[in-house]
């Protein structure tokens, strides 16, 4: 994948049939010596998935990605090639190989690698399609809406947002599941200047999490997904619509009710915020909330979109450079260090 371009056209869906064809149990093959692969190959799978999924909020995407994308290529491959006991073990591993490859993705994207993170996603829909699992194709693409959406390509974003709520997508997904392809999907709307629709969207979404329970079983894949994160991504859509105190109030929510197992999104979080509190003209609330961002950065996060934040801030300080506002020339200078070591 080295090399590899952002690609625009392969954004797009496939038709109907493909999707049948790809959930087809596929015809017996002749004996041969493949391996054999059981429920508990399936479960190491997973079990690899939570740890680096956890890893990856804490310590973000740029660390640990290579040695996912290497057991994806050796051991999960051999395993797809395998023979299986019964059609669900089939099924599973191919849903865990599925996850395997949009994790693998998403913490490409996390580090800025999108046209890696682009083909990863595109394997991990390919994945899933052959295990015949809904809701985990509309997990994905809702991650290439995600993506999409931050690198401005946003027709392109609300189809894929739209895809993600088709069907059993979204009716077989949990509610917990439901909230988040629902938030993206708002995003998607707002994004393309729909804003009625982007604001019933958002209550949608908000209905669906709070419909969520313990007695309800979800997939491992939304663990990170609760308040916090809703109000991040509520943020963006406010945002989005021109509402920037809104969108102020909602990231601050999610500042507020996040855990601290999710260091790298908090700081994402936090760089949004002081850009949207600069723009609303509160130069030393946005110096102190990036100040914020930089301590997080300094105690070990891998994350491109965490240091873009970084990037970005000062950027936006540079027209106040020369108005001796002490604190942008502290974060100025902070933010100017912190780069020259990390570039």
């Amino acid at each position: 994948m080295a090399g590899a371009v952002y690609s625009v056209a392969s954004l797009a869906l496939p038709g109907e049939d493909w999707w049948k064809t790809m959930a087809e149990t596929p015809s017996p093959s002749a004996p041969t010596h493949r391996q054999h692969v059981g429920r508990g190959d399936v479960t190491t799978v997973q079990e690899l998935i939570v740890a680096f999924s956890r890893m990856d909020q804490q310590r973000g995407g740029g660390h640990g990605r290579t040695a996912l994308a290497q057991y994806l290529q050796s051991d999960v491959a051999s395993f797809l090639r395998g023979t299986f006991p019964d059609e669900q073990v089939r099924r599973d591993m191919f849903s865990a190989a599925g996850e395997l490859a949009y994790l693998s993705g998403w913490m490409a994207f996390d580090n800025a690698e999108h046209a890696t993170a682009q083909r990863y996603f595109v394997l991990a829909v390919k994945f899933a399609a052959r295990a015949d699992n809904p809701p985990l194709t509309g997990h994905i693409l809702r991650a290439m809406a995600h993506q999409a959406i931050d690198l401005g390509f946003n027709k392109q974003a609300l189809d894929l947002s739209a895809a993600s709520m088709d069907g059993q997508r979204y009716a077989a997904a949990t509610p917990r599941e439901r909230a988040l392809l629902g938030v993206v999907y708002a995003r998607g709307l707002a994004a393309n200047g729909r804003k009625q629709a982007a604001a019933k969207a958002l209550l949608k979404a908000e209905d669906d999490l709070a419909s969520a329970s313990e007695d309800i079983r979800e997939p491992h894949r939304t663990f990170f997904f609760a308040e916090a994160s809703l109000a991040h991504e509520t943020a963006c859509t406010l945002s989005d619509c021109g509402d920037r105190q809104g969108a102020i109030r909602q990231f601050r929510r999610s500042v507020r009710t996040r855990g601290a197992a999710f260091r790298r999104t908090h700081a994402v979080t936090l760089g949004y915020l002081g850009a949207t509190q600069i723009a609303s003209g509160s130069v030393e609330e946005a110096c102190a909330t990036w100040g914020s961002v930089l301590d997080a950065m300094e105690e070990g996060i891998y994350s491109g979109r965490a240091r873009q934040a970084v990037v970005d801030m000062r950027q936006l300080v540079s027209p106040y450079r020369r108005r001796g506002i002490p604190a942008v020339a502290e974060l100025d200078a902070r933010a100017a260090a912190y780069l020259a070591r990390v570039d």
